[in-house]
């Protein structure tokens, strides 16, 4: 069954654009011009993610969010032309799953659409279990390897677990507190500075350049976006690292 995806938009033309570009990749869709029918849709057809813009006539688009996030926890992938970090900010910590800067290209919107869709019952899980093999690079959490471009590569534990828990969400935004929570324990969900020290001896491995990365993205304040391509391969079942 065709994954079913609501654009809550108040162009026409943002719609129409919507409209082609999902439908050419197989979605079904539904639309909305302002939050009150957006709403309306979202209870009645349960649709499989929802695409919200900010800027809607009847309401406030982060309103719209907190009055959806009462009732349902459908993925939501939110669309904005404020590049402020506190909005941004503001988005993820009201339930927004994540966010595109408007102008956007149709490549990065149908790659976020696929990420938050991965979640839904028939589709892949988000969170590899296994080796991850993106061919240039492969990780082994049963063994503690990493391969880089067919050479091991050394890395600490914490090194490690970073990486894996990036990687293991490819594609995804993963807020700084998420990541320090799974590697280092709740008690530390505020230390970012471990976090950035550990990110940045990556970068230095992977000989990952920050302003051009290939491996590692920066979301600035919120956390980091794994976009090394193609998507891993998962070839055995094994946990997650864990905390030292």
């Amino acid at each position: 069954m065709k994954p079913t995806i609501l654009v809550i938009d108040d162009e026409p033309q943002i719609r129409r654009f919507m409209r082609i570009s999902l439908g050419a990749e197989g979605f079904s869709y539904l639309e909305a011009e302002n939050a009150a029918r957006g709403l309306e849709l979202a209870s009645s057809h349960r649709p499989d993610l929802i695409i919200l813009d900010l800027g809607l006539p009847d309401q406030d688009g982060f309103t719209t969010l907190q009055a959806l996030r009462q009732w349902s926890r459908v993925p939501v992938l939110v669309l904005t032309a404020r590049d402020a970090e506190e909005e941004k900010v503001k988005l993820l910590e009201g339930g927004a799953n994540d966010y595109l800067s408007k102008p956007f290209g149709i490549k990065e919107l149908i790659a976020r659409v696929r990420v938050l869709l991965r979640d839904l019952p028939g589709q892949p899980p988000s969170t590899g279990t296994g080796t991850l093999d993106f061919g240039a690079l492969v990780i082994d959490p049963d063994n503690h390897n990493v391969y880089f471009s067919g050479e091991p590569l050394t890395l600490a534990r914490k090194e490690f677990a970073v990486l894996y828990y990036l990687a293991s969400n490819h594609g995804r935004l993963v807020s700084h507190e998420s990541v320090l929570t799974a590697v280092w324990g709740e008690t530390h969900n505020e230390d970012t500075h471990y976090l950035r020290i550990i990110v940045s001896q990556l970068r230095k491995k992977l000989s990952d350049n920050p302003d051009a990365p290939e491996f590692i993205k920066t979301e600035p304040g919120i956390g980091y976006r794994f976009i090394l391509c193609p998507e891993p391969s998962i070839s055995s079942d094994s946990a997650n690292p864990g905390p030292d």
